[in-house]
C-alpha cells in the first residue's frame, strides 16, 4: 500500500451498505426469539462479538491490541505514527434485551471510516484509533481504566451474580492487577469523537438529523429513608399520624419544584419507591425512595443538592419524621471540547445538514475518556426516541449520515491539528 495524502479527502464518501450490512451481522449475535439482543458483557455472546469486530479491524488495515482493562484498540497508521490519534469508539455489549445500534453504530462507524480511507490507500497525518470499550451498559470499566478512574476495590466491580471482576476480564484478555496500565496519557490522543444513537426523542421531535453534544450530564444519585411510625388507618387521627408516606410524597414534589425552580437544563426524578409495610389499612410506617439528579453544571448539581436537604429538613419537622439521605452515585459532568463542536458544525453545514446543540443526558464512553483529551460526540435520532429495548430502531440513511459527519469531523480535526502544531513550531522557532 503507498502511504499518502489526498486533495480529494472532502470527497469520500462511507459505504452505507457495507456499514448497514456490519450492523445486520454483529446483531445476530446474541439475537433473541421474541427479538432483540442479548450481549451483556463477558458472556460468549460478547466474546463472540468481540472476535468479529477485532477480524474487521485487521481487514481494514489496522493493528489491534488489548489492554488490560479488555478494551479493544484498532490502530491505523499516520503519516505521522508519533502524533497523538484521533480516536472514535463505543461498546458492543448491551443490557439483557437491547437492540442493534446503542453503542454498535459508534464502533462500526469507527470501521467503515477506517475503510473508506484503507480502500484508496490514503492515510491521515494523526493515526486513527477505534476503541471498543468494556462493559459500557454496566460497569464502565472500559473507559474508567482508559481514563485513570478505576476504584481500587475490586468487590466494587462484581457481576450481580457475584463472579469477581478478576474472572470477567482473564476472560477477554484483560487482566486486573495490572489495570493501571490502561490508563492513556493525553498526548497519546489528540481528540476522541463517538457517534451514538441519540436514546431519546429530541431530534426526531425537532426534526433535525444531527445533534451535536455540548456534553454528557453529570449524575447524583441519592437513597433516602423516611422513618414515621406504622399504626391503624382507622383507628388514628390524622393529628396524631407520624405517616412516612405523607413525607415520602412531600419529598417527590419537592424535588420536582427544586428542578423547575432554578434556570438551566437540569432535570431531577424519584423513580423508586418501597413502602412498609404496604398495607391498605395501615399508615406507612417507614419509605425508601431513589433521587437522580442530571446536569452539565456540577455547581448547579450541588446547589439541587443544598436545596434538597433544606426541603429535607423542613419535611421532616412538619411531619414529625426520621429522614436521612445518602449519596449513592456522584459521576462528574464532562463538557464538549469547543473544536470539535465547531468541526462537527461545519461539517453538517458543508454537507447540508440541519443541526442542533443538545446535551446528553445518558451516560456514555466519551464522557469518561473526556477526562484526559478533547472529547466530543455526534447524535443520530432513534425513532420514537426508545432505546435498550427489541423497538430501537435508527435508519440506514440516518446511519450513513452520522458516519459520514464522523468521518469529514475526522479530516477536519486532523487538518487543524496538523495547522496548530505548524504555528506553535513557528511561534517556537521564531
Amino acid at each position: 500500500m503507498t502511504i499518502t495524502s489526498s486533495p480529494i479527502l472532502s470527497e469520500l464518501k462511507i459505504d452505507a451498505a457495507r456499514l448497514d450490512r456490519s450492523l445486520t451481522e454483529l446483531a445476530e449475535i446474541g439475537k433473541l426469539p421474541q427479538g432483540g439482543i442479548s450481549r451483556v458483557a463477558f458472556t460468549p455472546e460478547d466474546l463472540r462479538a468481540r472476535k468479529l469486530v477485532q477480524t474487521w479491524m485487521v481487514e481494514a488495515g489496522m493493528t489491534v491490541r488489548m489492554d488490560a482493562a479488555g478494551n479493544i484498540i484498532g490502530r491505523y497508521e499516520g503519516l505521522n505514527p508519533d502524533a497523538g490519534a484521533i480516536a472514535t469508539g463505543s461498546h458492543i455489549d448491551t443490557v439483557p434485551t437491547g437492540g442493534r445500534y446503542d453503542g454498535c453504530l459508534g464502533v462500526l462507524a469507527g470501521i467503515e471510516v477506517v475503510r473508506v480511507l484503507h480502500d484508496r490507500s490514503i492515510r491521515l497525518y494523526h493515526p486513527i484509533e477505534v476503541i471498543v470499550f468494556t462493559d459500557e451498559e454496566r460497569s464502565v470499566i472500559g473507559s474508567k481504566g482508559m481514563a485513570g478512574e478505576v476504584l481500587e476495590d475490586a468487590s466494587y466491580y462484581a457481576r450481580l451474580d457475584g463472579t469477581p471482576i478478576q474472572e470477567c476480564l482473564d476472560r477477554i484478555d484483560g487482566d486486573w492487577a495490572q489495570i493501571a496500565t490502561a490508563k492513556r496519557k493525553s498526548g497519546e490522543m489528540v481528540a476522541f469523537v463517538e457517534l451514538h444513537v441519540e436514546q431519546g426523542g429530541v431530534l426526531e421531535h425537532l426534526d433535525k438529523p444531527i445533534g451535536i453534544v455540548t456534553g454528557v450530564v453529570g449524575q447524583y444519585r441519592f437513597a433516602v429513608n423516611v422513618i414515621g411510625r406504622a399504626n391503624h388507618a382507622g383507628t388514628t387521627p390524622m393529628n396524631l399520624r407520624k405517616d412516612a408516606l405523607v413525607a415520602a410524597s412531600e419529598i417527590v414534589l419537592a424535588v420536582n419544584k427544586i428542578a423547575r425552580s432554578i434556570d438551566g437544563d437540569q432535570v431531577a426524578t424519584v423513580g423508586y419507591l418501597n413502602v412498609s409495610p404496604n398495607a391498605t389499612n395501615t399508615v406507612p410506617g417507614m419509605v425508601d425512595l431513589r433521587i437522580d439528579m442530571r446536569d452539565l453544571s456540577e455547581e448547579r448539581l450541588q446547589l439541587l443538592t443544598a436545596n434538597l436537604k433544606a426541603e429535607i429538613i423542613t419535611i421532616a419537622r412538619t411531619t414529625e419524621t426520621a429522614i436521612s439521605i445518602q449519596q449513592t452515585l456522584h459521576i462528574r459532568p464532562t463538557l464538549a471540547d469547543r473544536q470539535i463542536m465547531k468541526s462537527i458544525e461545519g461539517v453538517c453545514q458543508n454537507m447540508g445538514l440541519a443541526y442542533t446543540h443538545m446535551p446528553s443526558r445518558a451516560g456514555h464512553d466519551a464522557q469518561e475518556i473526556g477526562r484526559f483529551t478533547a472529547m466530543g460526540m455526534i447524535f443520530v435520532p432513534s425513532r420514537a426516541g426508545v432505546s435498550h429495548s427489541a423497538d430501537e430502531y435508527t435508519s440506514p440513511e440516518e446511519c450513513d449520515r452520522g458516519a459520514s459527519v464522523l468521518l469529514q469531523t475526522f479530516l477536519q480535526l486532523d487538518n487543524f491539528h496538523v495547522k496548530s502544531n505548524a504555528a506553535k513550531s513557528s511561534i517556537i522557532n521564531n
